[in-house]
């Protein structure tokens, strides 16, 4: 079977690799398409925090496809239904796992980094990770079902977001943005922040869904604060950028008694100056992976065309020369590369 393979720091071949075959509680699915998501990248550049990926790697942990074989235990799936995967593994041992949060599980592991992936014509998983996909929704669109979860935990499970509140959403790479869809679906008013390379593709993408955009290299994101809370500031600023400037120049933006949820995984200290978030008890919190729940909200979203996954997903890019997609989003020129790999 064909599969995209790490070899190294920026370094990725397709090459050849014999199928896999399912064990007694697991199921083998057929890929029909997959996701480049910011940690795929990060993996790609070998950046800190990832060098323990083990090299060569299949990579890949977004993706939808059909269940082609299931182990002799397997009872919940069939061949040819419709699957996603849920791509952090508990253990389902550990106090977190006991304690109802499994997305922090002690021993936890990630499919694509610590064992083979998602990018090839076929993977294996365990019956208990995957969730069926409803038949209206495509398989290209179930392929983001992952990126869309930890978006759903981020505003609806980890901020206090309703209807009408004004929320700032710091960074458009495919987090951000699938978070700033979720928001402006409650009926939030909604703007994304981005700096001047996003405004060729990831900001337009979002105005053309009616959500406001603003370029901080060009305006100062206070000032649009001012002008849009009347100087309150934001009631719930979500920082998806992956630098630690989210998280330094966020925190200025919510109005006190607000919230601020930190989404994305900065690779550099930050340094804050916390004194005004306490004196204005604003609510920090954090937001990792996602639960069974949000898988399921995430497939309903979808279900219910909330997200225009069309205007999100840019299958543009050829599984056979995949460096090109990896270099685009790292450039910015594209937001959430969708590799095909199999027909509907």
């Amino acid at each position: 079977m064909k599969a995209i393979v790490q070899t190294g720091s920026e370094q990725i071949e397709v090459q050849e690799r014999e199928q896999p075959t399912p064990g007694p509680d697991e199921v083998l699915v057929e890929v029909h398409s997959a996701g480049l998501c910011g940690s795929d990248a990060h993996a790609y550049r070998y950046d800190g925090g990832y060098e323990w990926i083990p090299i060569p790697r299949i990579m890949g942990h977004e993706y939808s496809g059909r269940v082609a074989e299931v182990g002799e235990n397997v009872d919940q799936f069939e061949v040819g239904q419709k699957v996603i995967e849920e791509p952090i593994h508990d253990c389902g041992h550990c106090f977190q796992c006991k304690n109802g949060q499994e997305n922090v599980c002690q021993n936890f592991s990630i499919t694509g980094m610590h064992n083979d992936g998602a990018y090839a014509d076929y993977t294996v998983v365990g019956e208990r990770h995957l969730h069926e996909v409803p038949e209206s929704v495509p398989l290209r669109d179930a392929a983001i079902t992952e990126p869309t979860s930890i978006a759903t935990r981020a505003v609806l499970d980890q901020s206090e977001t309703t209807p009408g509140d004004d929320v700032l959403v710091e960074g458009p790479g495919p987090i951000g943005v699938l978070s700033a869809v979720v928001a402006d679906s409650l009926g939030a008013n909604v703007v994304v922040s981005g700096l001047g390379k996003d405004t060729s593709y990831r900001l337009p993408l979002l105005e053309d869904q009616g959500i406001d955009t603003v370029n901080v290299q060009d305006r100062d994101p206070e000032t649009v604060a001012e002008e849009r809370t009347d100087g309150g500031g934001f009631d719930v600023v979500v920082d998806a950028t992956g630098h630690r400037s989210g998280l330094e120049s966020g925190l200025d933006y919510v109005r006190k008694g607000g919230q601020f949820v930190m989404v994305g995984i900065p690779n550099e200290e930050a340094e804050v100056f916390m004194a005004p978030a306490v004196r204005g008890e604003v609510e920090v919190n954090t937001s990792y992976g996602s639960k069974w729940r949000n898988f399921e909200q995430a497939l309903r979203l979808m279900e219910g065309d909330a997200i225009d996954v069309d205007a999100i997903v840019d299958t543009s890019y050829d599984a056979d020369e995949p460096e090109e997609a990896f270099r685009a989003f790292l450039e910015s020129e594209t937001c959430k590369p969708v590799f095909t790999f199999g027909e509907d």
